[in-house]
């Protein structure tokens, strides 16, 4: 459950911004989104491995 701490006074725009900024760091719809369809091991693997790839091109690029 998400708590937002409201001041007296606070905009309600601002406590949905921050209601919206802490939903987000949970993770939840994004892991909604990986369980909607099942992934092979060995795909999701190969998916971490070219991330990593093309994390270190560009790394290497800087500089």
């Amino acid at each position: 459950m998400i708590i937002v701490q409201v001041k007296e006074g606070e905009n309600i725009e601002k406590a949905l911004k921050k209601f919206k900024r802490k939903f987000e760091k949970t993770g939840i719809v994004r892991e909604l989104r990986s369980r909607q369809a099942f992934q092979k091991p060995s795909v999701t693997n190969r998916k971490k491995m070219m991330k990593a790839v093309y994390v270190q091109q560009l790394r290497a690029n800087e500089d």
